[in-house]
């Protein structure tokens, strides 16, 4: 799977389409750069966050948003892991490291689709210079999942459906040579078996 890095999409925004990205999208699209964007952060995000589920899960809590409570006294990031809400990012980073067995998640589809072109993230000083990240982001994934022994045939896979809202990360606008920054980070996440 082809990744993308904050300057080709800079470059992108601000110089038309580069070759990354006539090779990624089908040559009958007509592309906003919105939808373009998008679809490079879902690609990037599927490909890593499904990687740390299944190999490094002490990571796991670096890609939600800080828990943080809204205006109107919601708190985010909303997780739901088969109807059982989990409080915050640390709580689901546990769930995983303590209580889930060995998993091996395998993505077969995931589609997205922009929400909110024009996101002002919370505690914003004035216009992002990254306004096409100024987004938010629904990401919905599909797929099997093994729990336990992976390699053994005799644990049957499991189907699954997942629902992502992705926010975009104020620390990793303008951070061109600092430590490695998520560019995006989940406000709001559901996932559920299928049987």
């Amino acid at each position: 799977m082809a990744t993308l890095s904050a300057d080709k999409l800079t470059k992108v925004s601000t110089e038309g389409w580069s070759e990354d990205a006539k090779l990624l999208l089908p040559w009958c699209c007509e592309v906003t750069i919105s939808t373009y964007v998008s679809s490079i952060a879902a690609a990037n995000f599927v490909e890593s966050f499904y990687a740390a589920l299944n190999n490094s899960r002490e990571t796991i809590a670096s890609y939600y948003m800080p828990a943080t409570t809204m205006t109107d006294g919601k708190s985010l990031p909303v997780i739901l892991f088969n109807s059982n809400v989990i409080e915050g990012p640390t709580a689901m980073q546990t769930l995983f490291k303590e209580k889930m067995p060995e998993s091996q998640y395998e993505v077969q589809d995931y589609d997205c689709h922009v929400l909110n072109s024009h996101y002002v993230p919370q505690d914003a000083e004035g216009p992002s210079q990254e306004t096409a990240k100024n987004m938010i982001i629904l990401i919905t994934i599909n797929g099997q999942v093994r729990y336990g022994d992976v390699k053994s045939t005799l644990n049957s896979q499991k189907g699954f459906s997942e629902s992502i809202v992705l926010a975009p990360n104020p620390a990793a606008v303008g951070n061109e040579r600092g430590k490695p920054v998520k560019e995006w980070l989940i406000q709001s996440q559901n996932f559920r078996l299928v049987i």
